[in-house]
């Protein structure tokens, strides 16, 4: 959760999802983004790092992939948070 917790992250994982074939490297989603290479290599190393995305190199560029097990953990996750949320509970509740 904390490496979605950053707009910019949040919007990477967007753009290579989004991406023709699933995947993207640096040079292809960098154009949106008002950052250096180095500092969007530097979010994706974190979304990888996460569990995220996976990454593959290939020649001087490293390619990047949803992976898409962690991120259905994490709709998961985000449903049974969601069925949770109108629920009225005192600290008592919660021992």
């Amino acid at each position: 959760m904390k490496a979605l917790g950053d707009p910019v992250r949040l919007r990477l994982l967007s753009e290579v999802a989004a991406h023709p074939g699933g995947e993207a490297c640096v040079c292809d989603i960098s154009g949106p983004f008002d950052l250096s290479q180095s500092t969007i290599s530097h979010h994706l190393k974190v979304l990888r790092e996460a569990g995220l995305v996976t990454s593959e190199r290939r020649s001087t560029w490293v390619y990047y992939r949803i992976n898409a097990s962690v991120l259905q953990q994490l709709s998961g996750f985000l449903e049974d948070l969601s069925a949770v949320q109108g629920e009225s509970r005192s600290c008592e509740d919660w021992q």
